[in-house]
């Protein structure tokens, strides 16, 4: 089944589908919920660089479990970073104080389930779930509106299906490299099932760990998760940027990083206000590769919906 890929795609597509963290080891509901009790806040996670906004470490309560939010004050709009399959919210640490100075705006970063300091949460990974999870930092921060949405690669799963169940909260989005709805044909899944699960279940034999466990997590349900998630659609009330890396995830692969390409214009000529922007000579880890081209984005988001 792995003739899917060429064999070196096959880490590629597992740092795109499932989180990344452990790749390298394996391959050598629409109420508004009631208010919760206030966020307890806790020092930074380090010394914040000098003259930079002091950014605060918030511990949020969900469904029993515990996430970790990152604010750094400001004004509204509140832009939220949302980082790529297996990555934490120092995914977006040289972004952060940048664009804080730049647009002078309240951001927010954070740690989804069993990422960096947030519990983990037993069973398939969610994406649902992981709507909930942003949803309810949001209010308990105290965010009821007007919020710039900025998601990488597996977070925009994550947007797509927040801004359709809260479309009246996010102004506008920011996607980069993100994996949108018109990626996940039937093909395209199953393909990726292929090369993933002989990988997968040679790593349910190896010691469990953190990383593994969320690894396998993701695995579990991503057949199904993604065929739903082909029939959604982004809602047109809410403007998109999408930036699309010139090599893609499938760098190696024409075939399969046409996909990608194609979808991401598919998704910007399915409505109005949306934007397709090419970050020219990238890796599909545009925030560490092109993060000028980044901020100009967001920039432009917050200039033209916040």
């Amino acid at each position: 089944m792995n003739s899917y890929f060429p064999a070196p795609l096959r880490r590629a597509v597992l740092a795109v589908v499932l989180p990344a963290m452990a790749v390298g080891a394996l391959v050598a509901c629409s109420e508004t919920p009631a208010p919760a009790p206030a966020a307890a806040t806790l020092p930074a996670t380090s010394a914040p660089v000098t003259s930079a906004p002091v950014t605060e470490t918030h511990m949020i309560t969900n469904k029993s479990h515990r996430l970790a939010f990152y604010v750094t004050p400001g004004h509204q709009p509140a832009i939220v970073l949302d980082a790529g399959g297996g990555e934490d919210h120092t995914q977006w640490k040289d972004i952060v104080p940048r664009l804080a100075k730049a647009t002078g705006s309240e951001i927010i970063t954070y740690d989804r389930a069993g990422l960096g300091a947030s519990d983990e949460v037993k069973g398939a990974w969610d994406v649902h779930a992981a709507v909930s999870d942003l949803q309810a930092g949001l209010h308990q921060l105290g965010v009821t509106g007007n919020v710039i949405l900025v998601s990488h690669s597996q977070a925009g799963e994550v947007a797509t299906y927040f801004v359709n169940k809260y479309p009246k909260l996010v102004s506008g989005a920011v996607l980069v490299d993100a994996s949108l709805p018109q990626f996940s044909t039937d093909e395209q899944v199953e393909r990726i099932i292929a090369v993933t699960t002989p990988q997968i279940e040679e790593l349910k034999k190896q010691p469990s760990t953190k990383q593994t466990r969320q690894l396998i997590a993701t695995a579990a349900n991503y057949g199904p998760m993604h065929h739903a998630y082909h029939k959604v659609s982004w809602p047109s009330s809410v403007p998109a940027t999408v930036i699309v890396s010139e090599k893609t995830p499938f760098d190696g692969s024409p075939q399969d990083a046409q996909h990608w390409r194609d979808a991401a214009a598919a998704f910007v000529n399915a409505a109005p206000d949306r934007t397709l922007v090419t970050a020219v000579g990238s890796s599909h880890e545009i925030p560490q590769d092109q993060p000028e081209l980044v901020l100009e984005q967001i920039e432009k988001m917050v200039a033209e919906h916040g």
